[in-house]
């Protein structure tokens, strides 16, 4: 861990941007240090990114279709991935689903584990969560202990199975495609969803269960893609108080109006809508509906969604950065983290002012990514 004082940089305090210097000791925020000093005028110095969802590693599990072996060195290279988009905390979205593949509860077992395994040997904190399909009911009994051993304190729950297209007795569009991804045969594949559809009366009773042991427990629990007030209020009758990327103004309101935690999609924002159709996520930024932005699919977009936010002047800097910082910390109940305060962990972006890229980034008072001129900066004090 590096003693070091950074100076001449605009530093995004709690109470906005100061130009001045920020020390760091031990891997934490320190009030002052006598290790060297660094001139990073012409930088920023942020709190670093907490990622509350992300699944955009599994392109480093598998980069080709069937090519799962090594997750240690795939989990590696998100890691790296991570730090070059500023990323300093990021939970690892992985499924336990009947769609089989990298979503099937083998897959998911491997890559828990192979989490649980890598936790001391990397500086970002890479956390894991659960995306349980709620059909998975002949799994709710032995869940809460396999979370328990990975060490996994945060399910979220999701629902893929396409109803419309069932009810009606029609193959679903990407049947063909999602079996292949399983290694099923496309007719067993539809077999399956339709038992899944027959064993639908049973689904609530046994989530009510389940939440409320993982409740008991204090996992972070939440729900995926709500599509109406309705759903916000089942599952917050259960203790699920986070909504991820809800689909609708209306689900959006509720969770704000009772207090829950609403995360919304960065690549949205970035991209300027939702690419299925559903509410603009900027549209709820500018109401206040927003507690946190999640990189979803894709790690560059956290940094570009802020200055978006800014640009369209839907809030300054500052505000949208703790979308990305402060407030996801606060999602996930990490309060050492997440702004500059003596004491909490150095999680550290350094951005350049005039490209508006990510230049280093430091996780626990340690360099995760260094690219530039900043390197200069840097190698100038240290060598």
């Amino acid at each position: 861990m590096l003693n070091l004082t950074f100076s001449g940089a605009r530093i995004l305090w709690p109470e906005g941007f100061r130009t001045g210097s920020l020390s760091i000791s031990g891997g934490r925020i320190a009030q002052n240090t006598d290790g060297r000093c660094i001139d990073l005028s012409g930088f920023m110095i942020l709190p670093g990114i907490v990622d509350v969802h992300g699944d955009g590693f599994e392109r480093h599990l598998a980069p080709r279709r069937g090519v799962q072996r090594d997750l240690l060195n795939g989990l590696l290279a998100t890691e790296a991935e991570l730090a070059a988009n500023g990323i300093t905390t990021g939970v690892l979205a992985q499924f336990w689903s009947w769609e089989g593949g990298m979503r099937g509860p083998e897959f998911a077992a491997r890559v828990f584990r192979a989490l649980f395994d890598l936790r001391h040997q990397v500086s970002t904190q890479l956390l894991g969560q659960l995306r349980l399909e709620i059909h998975m009911t002949d799994d709710f009994d032995r869940l809460p202990n396999l979370l328990a051993d990975w060490d996994v304190s945060y399910v979220v729950f999701n629902d893929h199975l396409p109803y419309d297209d069932l009810v009606k007795g029609r193959k679903p569009a990407r049947l063909i495609s999602q079996a292949l991804r399983a290694g099923r045969d496309p007719q067993r594949h539809y077999q399956l969803m339709m038992d899944l559809l027959e064993s639908l009366p049973n689904v609530s009773t046994a989530l009510d269960t389940l939440t409320a042991q993982l409740v008991a427990q204090s996992l972070l629990l939440g729900s995926h893609d709500e599509e109406t007030l309705a759903d916000r209020s089942r599952w917050r009758k259960r203790g699920v108080y986070i909504t991820e990327f809800p689909t609708s103004h209306a689900a959006a309101e509720y969770a704000g109006t009772h207090g829950d935690r609403i995360v919304l999609g960065a690549p949205n924002i970035a991209r300027g809508g939702s690419h299925k159709g559903n509410v603009s996520a900027c549209e709820l930024v500018r109401l206040g509906l927003c507690d946190a932005l999640a990189s979803d699919y894709h790690y560059p977009s956290l940094r570009q969604a802020v200055f978006t936010l800014v640009d369209e002047e839907i809030m300054d800097f500052a505000e949208a950065w703790r979308l990305v910082s402060d407030k996801p910390a606060h999602v996930l109940g990490l309060a050492d983290r997440g702004r500059f305060q003596v004491g909490l962990r150095a999680d550290i972006v350094f951005l350049d002012i005039g490209s508006r890229r990510i230049a280093a980034t430091m996780a626990g008072g340690k360099l995760t990514y260094m690219s530039g001129n900043i390197a200069q900066r840097f190698f100038g004090v240290l060598t």
